[in-house]
């Protein structure tokens, strides 16, 4: 079903992105490696390339809408379509009480981690709307469950981490807000937290692989048209808004 689509990755130069752009690759996806620094998405997507997957480099930073509207409308003179859009660029803080954060560091993480998704989906909308099974995958954390940070019982309610657990409750939100707006349509949209996973995000302190923490995103990307839109999911089923 999914094979010759095309696939654009943020973030997808390393870690989990990496992983996400090379699993769906390995089902003859075409794969567009979005990635800030040209050197590190080219160097990706050549190593993409000789594991024999269509995979190109794609000039993109989620925080310059510049980038965002390049790149739409190259896919769109390239391929005149897209069918899968992955969310997965992320940045997070570490460290400090909530009471101590800086604001102008939450701000700054909310660019990447919920505005720069919502510039990238509002771009290539357009684009997935000429798919015949559009699929939109953003890439949260359990840290972003309200539900699971409320209970004082669960090891997410002790991890406080300001800007990122909740630039990740923001971006579960603006999922339903996709899904709902698209729940007519052939495109889904879904959330999907990867796990702990040991990538440059947490100093490769996960017990999980990158690898591992993929396999949610290429599971949910690539779903049939009798799968779920507007959920919340790791890799063993739903996550507790």
């Amino acid at each position: 079903m999914f094979e010759g689509d095309v696939a654009l990755i943020s973030g997808a130069n390393k870690g989990i992105g990496y992983e996400i752009a090379r699993g769906l690759g390995a089902r003859k996806i075409r794969v567009l490696v979005g990635a800030r620094d040209t050197s590190r998405g080219e160097s990706a997507a050549a190593k993409l390339r000789d594991e024999g997957i269509d995979a190109r480099f794609v000039k993109l930073d989620v925080t310059d809408r510049a980038t965002i509207s390049t790149a739409a409308e190259w896919i769109a003179q390239e391929f005149g379509q897209l069918d899968i859009l992955v969310n997965n660029a992320g940045i997070g803080e570490w460290g400090r009480k909530p009471s101590d954060v800086d604001l102008a560091k939450v701000r700054e993480i909310y660019e990447t981690n919920l505005f720069g998704p919502i510039a990238l989906t509002q771009a290539m909308l357009p684009l997935l709307k000429k798919s015949k099974h559009g699929r939109i995958v953003n890439v949260t954390s359990s840290l972003g469950s309200l539900t699971l940070a409320s209970d004082p019982n669960s090891p997410i309610a002790g991890f406080l981490a300001l800007g990122y657990n909740t630039s990740k409750s923001a971006l579960n939100s603006m999922t339903i807000q996709f899904a709902n707006e698209l729940k007519n349509t052939p495109i889904k949209v879904n959330a999907i937290c990867p796990g702990y996973c040991a990538t440059d995000l947490n100093n490769h302190s996960g017990p999980r692989t990158a690898a591992q923490g993929a396999l949610a995103a290429i599971r949910y990307a690539t779903l049939g048209e009798d799968g779920p839109t507007g959920g919340y999911f790791d890799e063993d089923g739903p996550v507790p808004w």
